[in-house]
């Protein structure tokens, strides 16, 4: 049986950007949901990396933000960022298709982790919609409340920041648009770098360039995305 926190480990920044939200009774019907998961099957990630996004991305150092579906399913492979996986693990097709994309965009050889918490450092939200799942049952975890917390931080970061360029990969990530003020941000839209995808426009994107063209515009820095 696995061990439950039973409140988030989250930095303060995002518990004064997101308020009351902790307490409210939705997100109490999810830690319930939680534990009684947890008491029956293996969850991912462990209980300590579920806000590693938020932990490595203070809400004042927001730049870019990536948003993904649900953690990876597969045992070890899930670190709280959406897309990455710890040292040691081996790379899924969605993120080598991302470094085949920077390697294309912006010359940068290919790493050798697909561990990215060195862009999470840098201000990339790597932000999943939904933050846990059910081992080997890829979108177990839809519909239990992970997506009003995480439509409420989208919506927090469009409402109280300017200037953040969201990177939205597939249809699933694109229906998050309308809750971002395109008056205030910069939305660059693509297929999803999946396998079944990748070649419908993923590929030639250029978002890695872009996002550091439009970071430089504001006087910003850029990301290494190395």
């Amino acid at each position: 049986m696995q061990a439950v926190s039973v409140s988030p480990v989250i930095d303060e920044s995002w518990k004064a950007a997101l308020g009351d939200e902790f307490t409210k009774p939705y997100f109490a019907s999810l830690k319930q949901f939680l534990v009684e998961e947890r008491a029956k099957h293996t969850v991912y990630p462990p209980g300590k990396l579920i806000f590693s996004a938020f932990n490595h991305t203070h809400f004042d150092n927001v730049k870019v933000v990536i948003l993904g579906q649900d953690p990876y399913h597969g045992a070890g492979q899930a670190n709280g960022l959406c897309f990455s996986v710890s040292d040691g693990v081996k790379m899924p097709p969605s993120l080598v298709n991302i470094f085949k994309e920077i390697q294309s965009d912006l010359g940068l050889p290919f790493p050798i982790t697909g561990n990215l918490e060195r862009w999470a450092d840098q201000g990339v939200l790597l932000l999943n919609a939904i933050l846990t799942v059910r081992a080997n049952e890829p979108g177990s975890h839809q519909g239990k409340g992970w997506e009003t917390f995480t439509d409420c931080v989208i919506q927090h970061i469009s409402k109280e920041k300017e200037g953040v360029i969201f990177l939205l990969w597939g249809r699933y990530a694109q229906a998050k648009e309308k809750m971002i003020d395109a008056g205030k941000h910069h939305i660059l839209k693509a297929p999803h770098p999946s396998p079944f995808s990748v070649h419908t426009g993923f590929y030639g994107c250029k978002h890695f360039s872009k996002a550091n063209e439009l970071l430089k515009a504001q006087g910003k820095k850029e990301i290494d995305w190395s």
